[in-house]
C-alpha cells in the first residue's frame, strides 16, 4: 500500500498548477505595481514643473522678497547671494540668508496657490488654474520646498525689483506599492530627489 502511494502521481498536475499560478500571479502584480511606480514618478516630475512655473508668476510665499534689493537704482541687478529664501512646507516657515534678508514671513495663502492652484483644493476644477497636487494626488504640503535665490539678475521696468531664481523640489516622497506591499511586505522605496528651476517673472498672483 505504501509503495503504491509512493508511486502514485495523482494530483501532481494540480500541485504544479498551484505553484506556477502563484509565481505568475506575483509576476503580473509586480508589473502592475512597478507600472504604478512609474506613474508616480511622472506625476511628481510634472508637479515640480508646474510648481516652478506657478511660483515664477505668483506672489512669493515670503512676500518681503518683492522688495529685497537696492532702492537707489531702479532696475539694477540684485547682486548674487544677496538673499536666499527657503520656504519649507514641512515646517511652514521661510528662512533666509544674505544681506537683503528680512525676517521670513510665511504666507499660507501664497503657498496654497502654488500647491493647490487657484481653487485652493486638490483635484481638477474647470476654469481654475491647477496646482501641484492636481497633477500628483499623492503629494502633500510637507513634501514641497520652494527657494528664491538672488543670482545677479535685475528687471529694467521694475523699480528695484529682484528677479530671483526659483527652485521647487520635493522631499521625503516614496513610491507606494499596494500588491507587493500587502503580499510580500515589500517596503515603500524612497523616490529620488527631483527639482525644477526657473527665473522669476512678474511674481504676482494676478499674472496669466
Amino acid at each position: 500500500m505504501f509503495r503504491r502511494f509512493a508511486r502514485s502521481e495523482d494530483g501532481a498536475t494540480m500541485v504544479e498548477m498551484a505553484i506556477v499560478s502563484t509565481l505568475l500571479f506575483m509576476l503580473v502584480l509586480g508589473f502592475v505595481d512597478f507600472g504604478f511606480a512609474l506613474y508616480q514618478w511622472n506625476a511628481a516630475t510634472k508637479a515640480v514643473q508646474v510648481g516652478a512655473r506657478l511660483a515664477s508668476i505668483s506672489t512669493p510665499i515670503a512676500p518681503q522678497i518683492a522688495t529685497a534689493g537696492p532702492t537707489a537704482t531702479p532696475g539694477a541687478p540684485v547682486a548674487a547671494g544677496s538673499f536666499a529664501y527657503v520656504c519649507n512646507g514641512a515646517t511652514s516657515t521661510c528662512t533666509c540668508t544674505g544681506a537683503y534678508c528680512v525676517a521670513g514671513v510665511w504666507s499660507a495663502a501664497n503657498f496654497n496657490t502654488i500647491y493647490a492652484g487657484d481653487d485652493g483644493i486638490c483635484g481638477p476644477v474647470a476654469g481654475s488654474r491647477p496646482g501641484m497636487c492636481d497633477f500628483d494626488p499623492f503629494l502633500l504640503p510637507v513634501n514641497v520646498v520652494i527657494s528664491y535665490t538672488a543670482t545677479g539678475l535685475g528687471y529694467q521696468t521694475r523699480a528695484a525689483g529682484p528677479i530671483p531664481t526659483i527652485t521647487v523640489s520635493l522631499q521625503n516622497m516614496t513610491y507606494q506599492f499596494f500588491f507587493l506591499g500587502g503580499l510580500l511586505g515589500f517596503g515603500n522605496m524612497t523616490m529620488p530627489s527631483m527639482l525644477s528651476t526657473v527665473t522669476g517673472e512678474d511674481l504676482k498672483s494676478t499674472s496669466p
